[in-house]
This record gives structure tokens, C-alpha cells and sequence, in this order.
């Protein structure tokens, strides 16, 4: 064999290899690409810290205390997490969940939460069905505290336009008397509370939903109290 055929042949016996080792490396990174990608986990939301101060800043004389009862939430899928909006301007019927995107809580419990903060900035807030509870008021002449109880009907971040959303909070809130023949009506009110939305999006429509929950509840703490007197 001469030398040329005898370089010939080594030649192509490397390149057959290089071309074998490259293949494989093909093979490789294409499996690997074909493995599914880890799921994206959604974000979780709430209405933030709420009041911070640890010391009253109301110098007026407390409220007589309040039973409050957990919040139904009848507008709203049985327990659930996700953070919901409404395309008025295409189907304001459909209520549509946003995927990568959930609330910590319910957000009935997050409302209720908010609701006992603000109360009690000036009252005692109870449980309404502690019965123990409610029987140790000696201070109010043996009379059990006023119950308020709240239905949470909407709770939505609603598009008015591709650009244009808010935060819809619509909560209807009961107030009763409890004596001994029965409950007795003080007062119901339907409160519905908008607040903008600053991005068409999910952190956009909770931010808007958080701020309509605050001034929610601080427009049922007045109310409460009024409907008291």
C-alpha cells in the first residue's frame, strides 16, 4: 500500500469518527431538549401588610364591640385562589381566571381580614358564633354585641377596554341585633367600590383590587357605626 492511500485511509477513518462523535452529541442535546420544562409556579398575591402602627392613633372613646360573621361569598367559585377578571366590552358575563396567578387565601377570607383591622382600629371585634364570647358583656347592660355579617358578590379585576381596568369589590353587609324573641334587623347597605388599575394585568388588577378593599372597608367601618348609635 502506498503511502498516499495509506493518509487516504487515515483520513477517513477520522472524519468517520468525528462525524459518529458528533452525531451522537446531536443526539444528546436534542433528548435533553426534549425533556418537559419545570412548571412555572404562580405568583401568590395578598392585600399587603396593612396598618403597620401598633399604637392607636384615634383618641376617641372606643365602640361598643361587634360580632363578626365569616364572610359568604356567594358571587365568587367555591374556594378558590385565583385571581379573576371580566372583559366587559367582549363577555362581562364570563368570569376568566388568570393562569400564572393566585391569591394566598380566598379572597373572602383576605376581605374578611381587612374588615377586622379596620373595625377594630376603635372596637373589639368577635367571633360571632363564640358564644362565650358574646355572654361576657356585663359592661353593656347583659346585652350581646350587634352582628354584622357580609356577602362578598363580586370581586373581579374588570377590563372596560383592551387599556382601561379596575378593581370591582361588591360586598353586601347585614347588621342585626340579637335578642330574645330573635334577630332584629338594624341595617343592610350594598357597598360597590371601583379603584384603577395602572397595568392591564394580573399585579395591575390585584394592587387595584387590594386599594377598593381598603376604602371598602373603611367606608363599612362608618357605616357600622352609624347603623350602632
Amino acid at each position: 500500500m502506498t503511502i498516499k492511500k495509506i493518509a487516504a485511509k487515515a483520513y477517513t477513518s477520522s472524519a468517520t469518527a468525528l462525524w459518529g462523535c458528533g452525531l451522537v452529541a446531536a443526539l444528546v442535546l436534542t433528548g435533553c431538549s426534549a425533556l418537559p420544562a419545570a412548571p412555572t409556579r404562580p405568583v401568590l398575591y395578598d392585600f399587603g401588610p396593612g396598618p403597620l402602627a401598633t399604637v392607636p392613633t384615634d383618641r376617641r372613646a372606643p365602640l361598643a364591640p361587634l360580632a363578626l360573621a365569616d364572610m359568604d361569598a356567594p358571587g365568587l367559585p367555591e374556594g378558590g385562589n385565583a385571581v379573576l377578571y371580566r372583559l366587559a366590552y367582549a363577555d362581562a358575563q364570563q368570569l376568566r381566571p388568570y393562569s400564572q396567578a393566585r391569591w394566598s387565601q380566598p379572597p373572602a377570607q383576605l376581605l374578611q381580614q381587612r374588615l377586622r383591622e379596620q373595625l377594630g382600629l376603635r372596637r373589639a371585634v368577635l367571633k360571632a358564633d363564640d358564644g362565650a364570647a358574646q355572654a361576657r358583656e356585663p359592661a353593656q347592660g347583659n346585652k350581646l354585641p350587634l352582628v354584622l355579617r357580609t356577602e362578598l358578590e363580586e370581586f373581579s379585576h374588570l377590563f372596560t377596554s383592551p387599556s382601561e381596568s379596575a378593581g370591582v369589590v361588591r360586598l353586601r353587609a347585614t347588621v342585626v341585633e340579637l335578642t330574645p324573641s330573635g334577630e332584629s334587623l338594624r341595617g343592610q347597605r350594598v357597598f360597590i367600590v371601583q379603584q384603577p388599575a395602572k397595568s392591564a394585568d394580573a399585579a395591575g388588577g390585584v394592587a387595584a383590587l387590594a386599594a377598593a378593599s381598603s376604602q371598602l372597608a373603611g367606608e363599612l367601618a362608618a357605616w357600622v357605626e352609624q347603623v350602632g348609635q
